[in-house]
């Protein structure tokens, strides 16, 4: 009988140096925002993350014999998942390159980005799920008013703000003036006609908060 755990995808010191050569490490480190950042602290980051693969890894298996499931209006993951975003938000993965203030580490996105490729590499299909909760954040970080960051950030912990979402485009892929749904503003909120398909960890039982950001264009007379 083989032992699944050596079928276990592995991070080694040689893929760290490769991130570090690839990514400018030097060139990153050296902006005055990142002085704490040093190639021990680095190393040592990629080295605790890759450990990771222990949660996530075995998961592959279970998760491709059971897939999800919808239980009375409840969308449940495979056995183990839960358990596993649970550590991995415990842990503080999830907020690598965030704002302090909420949570977050402050860590530059070279060190999140090569985390992410460890994860991947791990289990793809779970890697998803806190890389869409890390795009939302960036978004809103950047973009949402302020308003918007004390409503979604009020935890005050980015660690939890679990899971944030947005709806499949594959429409857009072939050219966003044959999207027929519609969003027209109404007082504070938006009156949404037509139709769309979320996609990748739209509902799930794993997190406390789902939150859908819906990107749209504004009114054009030509379609394309």
């Amino acid at each position: 009988m083989v032992d699944t755990n050596d079928r276990l995808y592995r991070a080694s010191g040689r893929h760290a140096l490769y991130r570090r050569q690839a990514g400018g490490f030097g060139e990153v480190a050296s902006l005055p925002a990142n002085d704490d950042l040093s190639l021990e602290l680095f190393d040592s980051i990629l080295e605790e993350g890759g450990r990771g693969r222990r949660c996530s890894g075995p998961l592959n298996r279970i998760g491709d014999q059971q897939g999800s499931r919808l239980e009375n209006g409840v969308v449940r993951t495979p056995d183990g998942w839960a358990d596993a975003y649970r550590a991995f938000v415990d842990g503080g993965w999830n907020a690598v390159p965030f704002d302090p203030a909420f949570g977050g580490q402050g860590l530059p996105w070279l060190v999140s980005i090569a985390l992410q490729e460890m994860w991947t590499s791990a289990n793809m299909a779970f890697s998803l799920c806190p890389m869409l909760t890390q795009a939302r954040v960036e978004a809103i970080s950047h973009h949402g008013s302020e308003a918007q960051k004390a409503l979604y950030f009020a935890e005050p912990d980015l660690r939890k703000m679990d899971r944030h979402h947005e709806p499949d485009r594959a429409a857009g892929r072939v050219g966003c003036g044959r999207v027929r749904t519609k969003a027209v503003p109404e007082g504070d909120h938006w009156l949404i006609t037509g139709q769309k398909i979320f996609i990748t960890y739209g509902d799930h039982e794993m997190a406390e908060n789902i939150i859908h950001l819906v990107l749209r264009a504004r009114r054009r007379r030509r379609p394309g």
